[in-house]
């Protein structure tokens, strides 16, 4: 394991949202690790109208305006959504999408877990595992990550934590980000999407 510290999250938001992708989050459930590796970023500056720092400061967005690596969670298309505070008060990056990802750590029956906390329609159908955490709210519910957990909280080696396995994309593309209401900077090519995503280290 190599937890990444708080001097890693010091970083320009996108620098930091190329630096994530391959990096590994991992949850703790019931004394497992569910685990997904971080296949897209998007970057959110103070001074642009995407960002909700750009509304200013209240309570439920202080984490943007606390020291790189506190966790933001808020509420995003019925779902929770994660997001890291980055360099520059107000800045941060969202974590978009990720893959399932399983290893020593987190082993390949962990992927039934996934699958019973992220089901769906009303029938509870399996889904995929490459559709899994194939969204922001999909990833946060295939992990167990809530936003009345870590919201404004710090990464713990024993609960929470982003994993640097060594992995370097070897492509990745940079483009505009997705949703983004027309007038409110939409045009900023600030998502970064790693191609060739590995499935395992086995």
């Amino acid at each position: 394991m190599k937890m990444l510290t708080n001097k890693f999250f010091d970083q320009d938001a996108q620098e930091l949202a190329r630096a994530l992708l391959g990096k590994v989050l991992r949850h703790r459930v019931d004394g497992r690790w569910l685990s997904a590796m971080i296949t897209e970023t998007e970057a959110y500056y103070r001074n642009e109208k995407a960002s909700h720092s750009s509304l200013g400061f209240t309570p439920k967005r202080r984490a943007m305006f606390m020291p790189p690596g506190t966790i933001y969670m808020y509420y995003a298309r019925g779902g929770d959504s994660l997001n890291i505070s980055v360099q520059g008060e107000g800045n941060a990056v969202l974590i978009k999408a990720a893959r399932a990802w399983f290893d020593k750590i987190s082993p390949p029956e962990n992927l039934a877990i996934m699958q019973q906390m992220n089901p769906i329609g009303k029938d509870r159908r399996q889904r995929s595992p490459d559709r899994l955490c194939s969204g922001q709210t999909l990833l946060c519910r295939s992990l167990g990550l809530k936003v009345n957990d870590w919201d404004q909280k710090n990464f713990l080696a024993d609960r929470f934590y982003i994993d640097d396995l060594g992995i370097v994309p070897e492509r990745i593309v940079q483009t505009t980000r997705l949703g983004i209401p027309k007038g409110r900077d939409e045009h900023l090519p600030y998502r970064f999407i790693f191609l060739g995503v590995p499935h395992s280290l086995g």
